[in-house]
Formats: structure tokens, sequence, C-alpha cells
């Protein structure tokens, strides 16, 4: 029996959470026996890679992604590269790892670093942090307790009476906390998260949350940072619940063409009227204005589905968007 536990405060929000996600997920399996189903798990499975890459820094673009899955040569830094099919091959192995199982995650984390650290498949030796760019937010338990803690976490997991959606989100911040490995720790956490919920739910193994974390990057290390402040994860657990509901939500959403993503579709349904880029930021709930550019706004452009009001000026600060009649006309079929 283990007496760990892990600081958690159940809110009235996180109950409604687990609502939303419980509904969207009944929808979702209803969908998956559609024709087309086979199709939108692989566009999402590339889009969970690419999103846990890109959190660390990965150039990669689902493209390129989808370009190393079909055997295909492409022009971008090894490492990267080598990141890239670490983790194609971790999360086609989802079906053969335990989520309690120590030996499991060991194992993980040394095909998910192959080639990138020599110490792959090991605990740290040393002290390490997390970091939010040059910030450090969190400095990790010394080395030796490594070992105990996850040992300890593990025996919680299996023994949790708490739904696995809430425990998935405990157990994340509980990994990020202890930041077992030298390097490779996020997207363990993430990876691990996906295979608890998979085996809950097998379709969580091609929701693509991480992409969604991605979309939202500085809320997902804001709501670490404010879990350790608080000595409380319910933050960080409120703030996945809310990336799983969305993800589910994109999962929903038809794949009209191979320039709809789930991103550009969110964006097409809140567009009304002219907005401003930042009206359409806030709207969308996102606080990265890199990624809000890169996978909404401009792809959103380039598909023609919506345009600028003041298409001579594309930098004024009077600039606002509103949708194109086919993005109008796309939009009502949705």
């Amino acid at each position: 029996m283990s007496s760990y536990q892990p600081p958690l405060t159940i809110s009235s929000r996180m109950l409604h959470l687990v609502t939303d996600v419980g509904d969207r997920l009944a929808r979702l399996k209803m969908q998956a026996e559609q024709e087309h189903a086979l199709r939108l798990r692989r566009i999402n499975r590339i889009r969970t890679i690419q999103g846990s890459l890109a959190i660390e820094g990965n150039t990669l673009s689902e493209e390129q992604i989808t370009a190393i899955i079909e055997g295909k040569r492409i022009i971008a830094p090894p490492r990267d590269i080598q990141e890239a099919l670490n983790a194609i091959r971790c999360y086609g192995n989802l079906n053969n790892w335990r989520p309690m199982q120590e030996e499991d995650l060991l194992a993980a984390h040394r095909l998910l670093m192959a080639g990138l650290l020599p110490d792959a498949g090991h605990y740290r030796h040393g002290g390490v942090g997390v970091m939010n760019g040059k910030t450090v937010i969190h400095m990790a338990p010394p080395a030796e307790r490594v070992c105990p803690l996850i040992r300890q976490l593990l025996l919680w997991l299996k023994e949790t009476d708490l739904p696995p959606l809430i425990a998935s989100c405990v157990f994340h911040y509980e990994f990020e906390f202890i930041h077992p490995f030298a390097d490779g720790n996020g997207r363990m956490g993430r990876l691990w998260q996906t295979l608890i919920l998979s085996r809950w739910e097998p379709l969580f193994a091609n929701v693509p949350v991480e992409s969604l974390v991605h979309d939202n990057q500085s809320g997902y290390y804001q709501a670490l940072n404010t879990g350790n402040q608080q000595s409380d994860c319910a933050p960080f657990v409120e703030f996945m619940l809310g990336m799983i509901l969305r993800a589910l939500e994109h999962s929903l959403t038809p794949q009209v063409t191979p320039q709809v993503t789930p991103q550009v579709a969110e964006l097409l349904a809140i567009l009304k009227g002219e907005m401003s880029r930042e009206e359409i930021q806030h709207a969308l709930q996102l606080q990265d204005r890199k990624s809000f550019s890169e996978r909404y706004l401009r792809p959103a452009l380039n598909a023609r589905l919506i345009e600028m009001t003041l298409p001579e000026k594309p930098n004024s600060r009077l600039q606002k968007y509103r949708l194109t009649a086919q993005g109008v006309s796309l939009h009502r079929r949705q």
C-alpha cells in the first residue's frame, strides 16, 4: 500500500471539465465508425508527435514528419530528424507498454532518446531544473531521490481511485516535478499521460493533446509553475483537462481539405464579422503570438478562407480579418 499522496485539491471546474470530456469522447466514438476515421487517426498521430517535439524546440513541420513516416528524405537538422524518428517509434509502441511498470518507463525513455542522450533509459545522476526559455521555474529533487520518488508515483498510479482523466494529469505534473531524466522529461511526461489515457480509452492514442499544449505552451509552463508555488497540482490538472477537451473537439471537426486543420477550423468558428488579430487570439484563448500566427492565422490566409481588411497594409495597427466567401461556405458545412 502506498502512502504517497500527490498534492491535489479537487475543484468544481475539474469535475465540469471531466463531464465535458466524457461527452466529447462519446461523440468521438460514434465518429470513429465513419469511413474517414483511419485517415483522421493518422493525421492526429502526426499532430501529436509534431506538437510534443515543437514544445521542446524541434523545428519540423507536420508535413516534414509525414514525409519521414512515408520514408522520404527531408532537409532538416539531424537532431530534429532523430527526435522525430524516435517519437514516431514511441507512439507506435504504446500498446506494448504498461503505465505502472518502471521497466517500461525506462524502456520508453531509452527509445525516445536513442542517439540523443548517452544515458538514455537511466535516471539522471545530477541536478536539473525545469526551464521556460532561459528562466528556471523549478529545481527538481536531488538525483538520489529520483528512483524512490518514481517508484512511489507508479505505485500511487496503480492504487489511486481517482478517475483516469484526473489521475493522468496528476501523474504528468508529479513526473515533471521529479524530472527523473537528464533530458526528455517533457516529452516523456506527455507520452506517459497519453499511455495512461489510452489504457483507459484506446481512442486517446490518437487524440492530439500535445498539439493543443504546443499552441498554449506558455499556459502549460505557467500551470506547472503555479502548481509548484501553491504546492497543489490543481492548476495544472485544470489546464490539461482543458487541453484534452479542446483536442477532442478538434478531433470532431471535419477534415474537409488538407489545408483545413483543426486550428484553422476553430478560427473559422469564432471569427464574427471583422476582428483584429488581438481579438481573434483572445477569443481562441491563446497566449503565444507566434504559435497563433503559424498554426491558425497564416494557414487560414494561405487557404484563402479569411482575408485582410487592409491587404495593402498587412502590418497596419488597424488591420482586421474576415471570412471569405469560401470560408463562410466551409464554416456552414461544418
